[in-house]
């Protein structure tokens, strides 16, 4: 299992729509045979902060199978225009659970 955290920061009054927009396109992660699960969290101390995480069967299965899946031609149109608020996006190996 590979697990991805996203972190994003939007400029007030963005972050309604971010979370509409991935309340949309987290139903397509979903159906994905490659996501395990996942999360939105704002966080309570500076509200315009996002972290996104994803659990994936592996980084080669997120990055070559979802990326090529007909689940992501519906989710990537979705999530697009918050890509530029991105300030992380790294795979990472759980080692203590």
């Amino acid at each position: 299992m590979t697990i991805e955290y996203l972190r994003y920061r939007f400029p007030d009054g963005l972050g309604d729509k971010f979370e509409a927009d991935y309340k949309a396109a987290i139903i397509f992660l979903k159906q994905s045979e490659y996501c395990i699960g996942c999360e939105l969290s704002r966080c309570e101390e500076d509200p315009d902060r996002y972290i996104l995480r994803i659990e994936w069967t592996s980084t080669k299965d997120h990055i070559e199978g979802f990326r090529n899946s007909p689940e992501f031609k519906k989710f990537l149109p979705l999530i697009k225009t918050h890509i530029k608020h991105l300030e992380e996006m790294h795979h990472y190996t759980p080692l203590i659970i």
